[in-house]
């Protein structure tokens, strides 16, 4: 049921801390946002349909997914027009296995160019979605990732250089599941009991589009899956739930009112053992895996997923079931940290001298024509990577290709959400961290960047060249 729309009230401070400080480029909007007053828990949260290879063979499974704008009912009664990979909001799962190659070939029918990153794939440079390497408009491009790498959460987003952050926002994104035998001897839980979740914040008009030039922080309205406080039916036994921030700019506080959460992955995979949580800290591209234990929790008991005290998603324990799986005590060491001969410095800034900001990385901004490090195949490397501007403001840290593991934040221990194999980590103001990562794969040109997106369309991205 749809309830009036009120005005949005702009969020500053929340308990005199802000979960997320952005800035953006554009004009502003004319639009006046609103907070859409639905019914709390009314609409089921749908999960996004696994796409099916059109064609298997030779050890490898060909993919079509059509890039195109469509109407779908975000807000209850009203159509949102967005931009879709197969025409959904939250574009089709693509479940891929650990050694067996996938090629998707992907047909543009926008009227603009766009392109497809696989974030956490460790794919040709050609595959990769370079920000300068775009599909034209009636144009189509083939995809190859070979999936050597374990399994993971990944997903898939637009990274057209100027346009990735409204392109992302509008609805360009989706899951890229890769599936590892080797986890099956692990027994977590599997089929229908594995779920992905995507979740974002949004902004709407009173006739439910999306507003996009207009500050982040207006972004109020969270979405799980692509719908407004859903709820999810779940039966009496342990679920395996993939969460991602598909936020362009903001961090998740995520909780279930103080029950435990057994957290099992982050970004590149399985952590070493199992890590109870009652609070899980996500920043915009990071991914985790959580296994809840509904059976601990009576048929008729609902569960609310919080994102500090916002509720975003509701579990309603519906039945009982039989459960098999299993939650080991050990599941994946972690890879061995080789000596590190070189070591470099990435700062992340803005400038503000201008009448527009620009995005900086040490002090310059992207430029497709420039290689700013070489990079031998097969070393490893250290990066101390900063959040430099004097301003305050967040940032996240992404690098293309490649997974590393956090050595220190600050000068002192890592954070929790900073365990295991990353690919995007949270640089706070003030925040500093170093990171090591082998670059062992592909020979080419890959970038690094801000992850909050409207940072990195304006020029907050450099480039990195991996030579023999």
């Amino acid at each position: 049921m749809l309830l009036p729309f009120t005005k949005l009230t702009p969020v500053g401070a929340k308990e005199g801390e802000p979960l997320h400080q952005g800035y953006h480029l554009g004009a502003r909007t004319a639009a006046t946002g609103v907070r859409p007053a639905v019914t709390p828990f009314s609409v089921r949260m749908p999960v996004p349909p696994v796409l099916q290879p059109a064609q298997s063979a030779y050890g490898t499974d060909i993919y079509k997914m059509v890039i195109k704008p469509a109407e779908v009912e975000i807000v209850p009664g009203l159509r949102t027009p967005v931009l879709t990979y197969g025409g959904s909001f939250v574009g089709p799962t693509i479940r891929a296995k650990s050694g067996r190659a996938v090629k998707i070939v992907y047909g543009n029918r926008l009227d603009m160019p766009a392109n497809v990153h696989l974030h956490g794939g460790h794919v040709p440079p050609g595959s990769d979605g370079h920000p300068m390497d775009v599909i034209q408009p009636g144009e189509a491009r083939l995809y190859d990732y070979p999936n050597t790498q374990q399994g993971a959460t990944l997903w898939y987003h637009d990274h057209s250089h100027h346009m990735e952050a409204e392109h992302v926002y509008r609805g360009m994104h989706g899951f890229y599941l890769i599936d590892d035998d080797s986890e099956r001897s692990l027994r977590l839980p599997q089929g229908a009991y594995d779920v992905p979740i995507m979740l974002r914040d949004s902004e709407f008009d009173e006739t439910g589009g999306l507003i996009f030039f207009d500050d982040p922080a207006n972004r109020t309205t969270i979405l799980a899956n692509g719908k407004i406080q859903p709820y999810f039916p779940v039966a009496a036994r342990k679920y395996r739930f993939r969460l991602l921030n598909a936020s362009n700019e903001h961090v998740f506080r995520l909780n279930l009112g103080g029950q435990e959460m057994m957290k099992i992955a982050s970004d590149g995979g399985l952590l070493p053992a199992p890590v109870p949580v009652t609070e899980l800290v996500l920043a915009s591209a990071e991914r985790t895996e959580i296994v809840v234990d509904f059976s601990r929790h009576p048929v008729g008991e609902q569960l609310i997923l919080f994102n500090g005290s916002d509720p975003v998603l509701r579990f309603d324990v519906t039945r009982e079931a039989a459960d098999d799986s299993w939650l080991p005590d050990v599941l994946r060491p972690l890879p061995a940290l080789p000596v590190a001969p070189v070591e470099r410095e990435v700062a992340m800034s803005f400038d503000l001298s201008g009448t527009d900001p620009v995005g900086l990385v040490n002090g310059r901004p992207f430029d497709p024509g420039r290689v700013d490090f070489q990079i031998r195949r097969g070393t490893t490397e250290i990066w101390h990577v900063r959040n430099a501007d004097t301003i305050t403001i967040d940032h996240t840290f992404h690098m293309h290709l490649a997974q590393f593991q956090v050595l220190d934040r600050n000068g002192g221990p890592p954070l929790p959400q900073d365990a295991g194999l990353k690919d995007t980590v949270h640089v706070p103001p003030g925040g500093s961290l170093r990171i090591q990562a082998t670059f062992g794969d592909y020979l080419g040109r890959y970038v690094y960047h801000c992850h909050y997106l409207e940072h990195s369309s304006i020029g907050m991205m450099a480039q990195m060249e991996i030579i023999a």
